[in-house]
């Protein structure tokens, strides 16, 4: 299994009576395998995994595994504030058949950064899955330092980390301790769109992707592009990208990447509370970002 590439933070589609649309969510599936990208994650932040239920969070891995079947990788979002209650997650994971478990940094009550090693060293001693490290300071108050990170990066079983902290020197450190500290096959990965390229120029080796949701292909072609080494070819493509990058986190993710879909006739439906629809003003400058790059 490989970690490179497009990896899509997958929205969770809800139907008018606030069911997860498994329908929908099959369709998207689909759309996105064929339009190229590497992987697949369901029951991140971008899929509301604040406000779907466990029930809701085991139905989706199974759906996507299922609906996958082999064709790219499926990664579940398997994190939470509770080491146990990651530790259920993260083996529903495993049992489902993902590829791999992503688990975010314990979001609310803060832990140490000795903290952050025992919560992934507990997991990791009691799974086999390989598991990802999403690291958002942003949404959870902590940011897991370089060091921790070159730590929790020598355990086997932690393959990568999605790195959401908008710091780029903070990558250069990360990949430079990690050269230093010889921690081969342990993937950085971009948690931010709009600095995907240049995390590929320090080292990274992919994104997971709000964009890819809504124009998966010409996020693919950027990713590949600068991981072949073509930095002209992925240049132009990220300022065609740069202004949907933007317009998608014109206000909370996933609402604009939602209305995006909705506007394409893609499965999506409504955010739930307390994420509201976005603003009208909102919607004319992302009608206007779609419409400039022939979406709707």
């Amino acid at each position: 299994m490989s970690l490179k590439g497009t990896i899509v933070a997958m929205v969770t589609p809800f139907t008018k009576e606030d069911e997860v649309d498994e329908a929908g969510m099959r369709e998207n599936i689909n759309y996105l395998i064929d339009r190229g990208v590497d992987g697949l994650l369901v029951a991140g932040t971008t899929g509301e995994s604040a406000t779907i239920t466990h029930d809701e969070q085991r139905k989706m891995i199974d759906i996507l595994v299922d609906e996958v079947n082999g064709k790219v990788n499926a990664i579940a979002g398997a994190g939470s504030n509770s080491s146990k209650e990651a530790l259920g997650l993260v083996q529903y994971a495993e049992n489902a058949g993902a590829d791999a478990a992503l688990v975010i940094t314990p979001y609310y009550n803060k832990p140490q950064q000795h903290g952050l090693v025992e919560h992934y060293k507990f997991l990791n001693e009691k799974t086999e899955i390989p598991k990802i490290v999403y690291n958002v300071p942003s949404r959870t108050g902590t940011d897991i330092e370089v060091e921790t990170i070159v730590e929790v990066a020598k355990l086997d079983g932690i393959v990568a980390i999605k790195e959401a902290n908008p710091d780029m020197d903070k990558v250069s450190a990360t990949i430079k301790r990690l050269q230093e500290e010889q921690v081969e096959d342990f993937i950085v990965t971009s948690g931010n769109d709009n600095l995907t390229l240049p995390m590929i120029a320090l080292g990274a080796q992919g994104v997971i992707s709000v964009v890819a949701n809504v124009d998966p292909a010409r996020m693919s072609q950027m990713v590949n592009k600068a991981l072949e080494g073509d930095y002209a070819g992925a240049s132009k493509l990220h300022y065609e990208l740069y202004d949907l990058m933007k317009v998608l986190f014109i206000e909370s993710n996933p609402v604009p990447s939602k209305d995006s879909l909705n506007m394409m006739g893609r499965p999506a439906g409504h955010v739930r509370l307390p994420l509201a629809p976005m603003k009208d003003e909102s919607t004319v400058k992302l009608t206007e970002v779609l419409k400039d790059l022939e979406l709707i």
